[in-house]
C-alpha cells in the first residue's frame, strides 16, 4: 500500500507533529493539521494492525490521535465520514437494519479427505473441458472461524458492512465494523478504477486476546466466552459499538466479491486470477493471508498450488500446525485461480463449484462419564444425556454429550465411571466414539433405562417401529414445557424475546400453562420483572404480534406433532384453507398427498382427532393467530428440468460430505420432492452410515431406489 519512500514521509511527518506545537493554530493551519494527522493515522494503524510491525510506541500513536481528537473538537467544521476519531461512535443501536448483499454470499461445499479433493480436481476439469493430464492451479488459504462479513466501498470511502445472513441479505453492522482498525475507513479503489467494491472476509479474535478478555471476565464475575468464535460473531452485534470494540476484533478480507467504475462495469472481469486481487486488496490496504510463514510457523498462510497434489499435501501440512496459528481455522478453503475457469465451473444455488473447504479432521479427546441423566422432550422422547468431566475440545469445554437411545448405549457398551473417547464431529456436534474398557477397574455401573418418566412418574412406553422410549402423558411438566420452547423458536413461530430461560421462568410464574397462553401475556407485569423494562416488554408485545400474522405452515410445524417438519408442514398448508380443516380429514387423505408417510400420517390424525388440541386451536385463533392460508402456504414451482423431478427423496443415516439440510436444498434444486417417511409413494431412499429402520423398511417394500451418498451427488450434481 505505501512506498519505501512514502513510509519515510509518512514517520518523518509523525515525528514532526509530536513535537511541533499545536496550540493557537488559525483555522487555515488547522485544516493542513487535521488532514496531516488523518495521513498518520492511518499510515500507523495499517502498520500495527495489518502488518503486524508498529514503527512508532503506543504512548506516541495515542499522542497524536489525541491531537486530532482536540482539533476536531475545536473544529467540528473539519470532522469528516472517514476521521479515525468516528471508528467508535457513541450511540447505542437499539435494532440492526437488513441491507442486501450485492452478491450472493454462498455457502462452500465441504470435504474431509484427499479422495474428495482428487474428486473435487476430476469436476474442475470436466465442467472447464481440460483434458485429465492438466494441471489446475489452486489458491489454498485458512478457513477462518469467525464472522463472515461484507464491507462496501463507495468513492473510496467505507460505506457500509454488513453479517452474511442468509446469503441474500444481511444486518448492517457498519457502526461495529469501524471499530475495527485493521478495516481502512478509505481505500484508494479509484487508482484502479474501482467506484464502488464489495469484499468478503471474516471477523476474528486472536486467541491471546481471547484468554486476556475470558480471564477479565473470570476477575469481573462475568460468565465466560465459550470460544473466539462465538466471542467474535458476539462483538458483530453488540449494540454499543464500544463494546465491540472491546473485543479486540480484527478482519482478514479474502475475496473482492464485486467491483465496478463509474459507469457499473464490472471491473472483475479485467483480473486474470483470483490472487491477482488478493494482491490488489493487500496493496489497498486491507489485512489479507500472505504468501509468507504465519506467526509461530514455518507454512505459509496462503499458498498459489500448481495441482491438487501440491494442495493436498499443503492442506495436510496445515492440520498438523493448526494449533500454532494464532487464529483458530478449522480448515482449508481451496479455489481455481483462473477466473475465467471459475466462471466455467458456474455455482450451484448453495455453492461456488469453483471452490471447496477442506475441513480439518473432527477433535477427539478422552474423558470420564460421570453420570447419566434422561431428559424429556417435547414429543415425549426420552433422551438419555452423558454428563461427563468437562474437557476442552475444538476450542469448547464438553460437558455433556446424548447418547441417543438405548440401543446406542447398549451397542457402545457405556457405562457410568467409564473413560471414553469424545470427539466434535466436524467440529460441531460431540459425539461418544468408544468406551475405553481396558481402563475399567471395576467400579464402573451399568446404565440403567427408567422404567417411568423421570419428570411426571408415567410408565414409558416403545413403539415397535422405533428406537426411543416415550412418555406419553401430553400433561408432562416437561413436554409442556418444551413444546412452548419449540414452539417459539427461529424454526417454528420465530418470535423474537421469547427464549428457553424466559418461557421457563414464566412457568415458573404460573404465566404460562399451554401455547395459548403466549398470546395472552400480561405485558404490564413483565415489564415490572427484573432484568425487563418497558422496553424488553414492548419489544416481546411487537414479536408475539408479528407471530401471529405467521403463515399456517410455520403453526403447523410449532405444534410439535411428531415427525411433522417443515417440508411436511408446508405440503398441509398447501391443501387447506383453513388449519382446522384437518380435524375433518380421514387418515387415507393424509397418505394420498405425495411424501407423507404412513407414520406421519397416522401422527397428524390423532393430533386433530384429540379434542383438547382443536380447543387450543380454536383458543389461538380466538387470541388472533392466523389460521387460514397466506400466498406463502401456496404451492411454489419445482424445476422440472432437474435431474429428479416427479422424484419423491429420503435421506436416512449420518451423512458425510454435506449437512441433512444442504442435502434437501441439492434434492429440491434437482426437482425432487423431500419425503417425510418411507412409503409406497417413496422414490429413492440415500443412505449414509448406521442407517436404521428406514432403510430396512424400503428394502422390504422392495419398490425404492436405494443410493449412496456418492450416487446422490453425482446425480444432482449439474442441478
Amino acid at each position: 500500500m505505501y512506498s519505501t519512500a512514502e513510509q519515510r514521509d509518512l514517520y518523518d511527518l509523525s515525528k514532526k507533529l509530536l513535537y511541533t506545537p499545536q496550540a493557537g493554530l488559525p483555522g487555515a493551519d488547522a485544516e493542513t493539521r487535521v488532514e496531516d494527522l488523518r495521513k498518520v493515522i492511518r499510515y500507523h494503524e495499517w502498520r500495527y494492525y495489518v502488518q503486524n510491525d508498529p514503527v512508532i510506541s503506543d504512548f506516541e500513536y495515542d499522542q497524536l490521535y489525541k491531537q486530532l481528537e482536540t482539533i476536531e473538537t475545536a473544529h467540528p467544521e473539519l470532522i469528516t465520514p472517514d476521521s479515525p476519531t468516528l471508528r467508535v461512535g457513541k450511540d447505542l443501536t437499539e435494532t440492526f437494519a437488513q441491507v442486501e448483499h450485492l452478491t450472493p454470499m454462498l455457502s462452500l461445499d465441504n470435504s474431509y479427505d484427499a479422495e474428495d479433493l482428487v474428486d473435487f480436481d476430476e469436476q474442475v476439469k470436466k465442467w472447464c473441458k481440460l483434458p485429465k493430464e492438466t494441471d489446475v492451479e489452486y489458491c489454498v488459504e485458512p478457513k477462518y472461524d469467525g464472522g463472515t462479513i461484507a464491507l462496501v466501498y463507495e468513492n473510496d470511502r467505507f460505506l457500509r458492512a454488513a453479517t452474511r445472513g442468509n446469503g441474500q441479505v444481511g444486518d448492517e453492522i457498519s457502526a461495529n465494523i469501524r471499530t475495527l482498525r485493521s478495516v481502512p475507513l478509505q481505500a484508494p479503489f479509484s487508482k484502479y478504477g474501482i467506484t464502488r467494491a464489495e469484499l468478503r472476509g471474516e471477523a476474528l479474535i486472536r486467541k491471546d486476546i481471547f484468554e486476556k478478555i475470558n480471564r477479565k471476565r473470570e476477575e469481573a464475575g462475568e460468565t465466560l466466552f465459550a470460544n473466539p468464535r462465538n466471542a467474535a460473531t458476539g462483538g458483530l452485534r453488540m449494540k454499543d459499538p464500544r463494546e465491540a470494540a472491546a473485543r479486540g476484533l480484527e478482519a482478514f478480507i479474502y475475496q473482492l466479491g464485486y467491483a465496478t467504475d463509474a459507469q457499473g462495469k464490472n471491473i472483475l472481469e479485467t483480473f486474470s486470477t483470483h490472487d491477482e486481487s488478493i494482491h490488489l486488496l493487500r496493496e489497498l490496504g486491507f489485512k489479507v493471508p500472505l504468501h509468507k510463514p504465519a506467526p509461530h510457523n514455518h507454512l505459509e498462510e496462503t499458498k498459489t498450488c500448481r495441482n491438487i497434489e501440491e494442495v493436498i499435501a499443503f492442506c495436510q501440512a496445515w492440520q498438523d500446525y493448526r494449533d500454532e496459528y494464532p487464529y483458530e481455522i478449522d480448515g482449508m478453503v481451496i479455489k481455481v485461480n483462473r477466473l475465467d475457469w471459475q466462471a466455467m465451473c458456474g455455482f450451484t444455488s448453495h455453492h461456488p463449484r469453483w471452490a471447496m473447504a477442506f475441513k480439518f479432521k473432527a477433535r477427539q479427546a478422552t474423558t470420564r462419564v460421570r453420570d447419566v441423566e434422561f431428559q424429556v422432550g417435547k414429543t415425549g422422547a426420552v433422551t438419555p444425556v452423558a454428563k461427563l468431566e468437562p474437557v476442552p475440545l475444538a476450542g469448547v469445554t464438553v460437558q455433556n454429550v446424548s447418547l441417543h437411545n438405548e440401543e446406542f448405549i447398549r451397542t457402545k457398551d457405556i457405562r457410568i465411571g467409564d473413560q471414553v473417547l469424545v470427539e466434535r464431529a466436524g467440529d460441531v456436534i460431540p459425539y461418544i466414539v468408544k468406551s475405553l474398557t481396558e481402563l475399567r477397574d471395576g467400579t464402573e455401573r451399568e446404565v440403567e433405562y427408567p422404567k417411568y418418566c423421570p419428570v411426571c412418574h408415567s410408565k414409558l412406553v416403545k413403539p415397535e417401529d422405533e428406537a426411543i422410549w416415550r412418555c406419553e402423558n401430553a400433561e408432562c411438566e416437561a413436554q409442556v414445557v418444551q413444546r412452548m420452547i419449540f414452539h417459539t423458536s427461529k424454526h417454528a413461530m420465530d418470535i423474537e424475546g421469547l427464549g428457553e430461560s424466559t418461557i421457563v421462568r414464566f412457568y415458573k410464574l404460573g404465566w404460562l400453562h399451554s401455547i395459548a397462553d403466549i398470546y395472552r401475556l400480561d405485558y404490564e407485569k413483565i415489564a415490572q420483572l427484573e432484568g425487563f423494562g418497558e422496553k424488553s416488554a414492548a419489544n416481546m408485545k411487537a414479536g408475539i404480534e408479528k407471530a401471529m400474522k405467521n403463515p399456517i405452515y410455520r403453526l403447523l410445524h410449532s405444534l410439535s406433532v411428531h415427525h411433522l417438519g417443515q417440508k411436511a408442514s408446508r405440503l398441509l398448508a398447501a391443501e387447506v384453507s383453513h388449519v382446522l380443516d384437518l380435524k375433518d380429514w380421514d387418515l387415507e387423505k393424509y397418505q394420498d398427498i405425495k411424501d407423507v408417510g404412513p407414520v406421519l400420517a397416522r401422527n397428524v390424525y390423532n393430533f386433530f382427532q384429540n379434542e383438547h388440541n382443536i380447543e387450543l386451536l380454536q383458543t389461538m385463533e380466538s387470541l388472533g393467530v392466523n389460521m387460514r392460508q397466506t400466498d406463502a402456504d401456496k404451492k411454489t414451482d419445482v424445476n422440472t428440468d432437474g435431474p429428479l423431478y416427479g422424484k419423491s427423496i429420503l435421506f436416512t443415516g449420518t451423512l458425510s460430505r454435506m449437512t441433512r439440510e444442504e442435502a434437501e436444498k441439492r434434492a429440491a434444486a434437482a426437482g425432487a420432492s423431500v419425503a417425510s417417511g418411507v412409503s409406497k409413494h417413496l422414490g429413492i431412499l440415500v443412505v449414509g452410515e448406521k442407517a436404521g429402520s428406514k432403510l430396512k423398511k424400503a428394502q422390504a417394500l422392495g419398490t425404492v431406489e436405494i443410493w449412496t451418498e456418492a450416487e446422490f451427488l453425482e446425480r444432482t450434481e449439474t442441478a
